[in-house]
């Protein structure tokens, strides 16, 4: 999608009547980052009525092509409020714009915050055992949307078992691919076979990582990207935000890559009331590895399917053998079976 004279003057009209003032926006720029969709950063004013000022906001739409179990933009601004009520740190959502005359595409606009995203710029620095005792925190809030929440009807019910739900679910698109993953069919037989019994299920982030919260001087200001969120086992987060995987360069600080998982574990604790089972991270930190996988490939594919040429996408690719290897020697350790590096 492109911003041009044209469609700044239908987004200003759309603007115009949600505040029920004249809109002027004054800048648009696409935002760097969003692998999955697209965002463009928006300075206007409102002209008059209780919204009177300027605001910087953030608008987002769908990208020109889509990953596999991605919500569309509808449905993510109705997590993103339902988490706004629950006192999750998010931007404030503002309005939703189902009408793809205005710009051609669905779209949502929300506050924007300040801070960096990017992993290796947040972990560059020292251990910070206050932003993981946070995010632990934010983590849990996030866990206290459970199914019936006003606003969430859209979502799949409950799965029996979200494991196996999820299992089944990859090893489908896999046998869709002409990717040949045979660690991954191997660490997808071993999640299979010690799945885990869900007893109580909450609104999972799913994607609740680093990279995917804004951090401004050190504090945490916004958590981001709601496109993947569902019912599941609060230990499916907790497994994901520890995974090597997401620890950009310091794999030695479990927590994310910014500091120890005793912290982001005592803040979730202290917040949910929940004893964390450790075995329980452990599966979902496998699960996680080949979630991240079948991601990547499905992302290769966006490239080369021709619909969004990408060398970003083209490269994410190349992740998944370290994935399948890291699968490998996780189950190995646990086990105490063979390794090789």
């Amino acid at each position: 999608m492109e911003l041009n004279a044209a469609s700044i003057k239908k987004l200003s009209a759309f603007l115009s009547d949600h505040f029920a003032s004249p809109v002027t926006i004054d800048n648009a720029e696409k935002l760097s980052g969003g692998a999955i969709q697209e965002n463009w950063g928006l300075h206007l004013t409102v002209a008059g009525g209780p919204d009177k000022g300027d605001y910087d906001l953030v608008l987002r739409c769908d990208a020109p092509s889509s990953v596999f179990a991605s919500h569309g933009r509808a449905e993510e601004f109705k997590l993103l409020q339902a988490a706004y009520a629950a006192g999750v740190k998010v931007p404030k959502p503002f309005v939703l714009c189902t009408d793809t005359t205005v710009l051609g595409v669905v779209f949502f606009v929300m506050e924007r915050m300040p801070g960096i995203a990017h992993g290796h710029r947040v972990t560059g620095g020292d251990k910070n055992p206050g932003l993981a005792h946070e995010l632990g925190r934010q983590l849990a809030k996030i866990h206290t949307l459970t199914p019936g929440v006003a606003g969430l009807d859209f979502l799949a019910p409950p799965a029996v078992s979200p494991a196996g739900t999820a299992v089944a679910h990859y090893r489908a698109y896999l046998d869709e691919t002409d990717w040949p993953c045979p660690a991954l069919e191997w660490g997808l037989k071993w999640l299979e076979n010690h799945a885990p019994e869900t007893t109580e299920q909450v609104l999972c982030h799913r994607d609740f990582r680093t990279g995917n919260y804004l951090l401004d001087k050190g504090r945490l200001t916004a958590i981001l990207d709601w496109e993947f969120s569902g019912w599941g086992d609060r230990m499916e987060d907790l497994g994901w935000f520890t995974a090597r995987c997401w620890r950009f360069g310091s794999p030695h600080l479990e927590a994310g890559g910014i500091g120890d998982a005793r912290d982001f574990y005592h803040g979730y604790e202290q917040q949910s009331g929940v004893k964390i089972d450790r075995d329980g991270v452990f599966y979902w930190q496998v699960m996680a590895h080949v979630r991240w996988a079948v991601i990547a490939i499905s992302q290769s594919r966006r490239h080369v399917s021709g619909k969004e040429p990408s060398l970003e996408l083209a490269l994410t690719g190349h992740v998944v053998p370290e994935l399948e290897w890291q699968v490998l020697a996780m189950i190995s350790d646990k086990t105490g079976g063979p390794r090789h590096a």
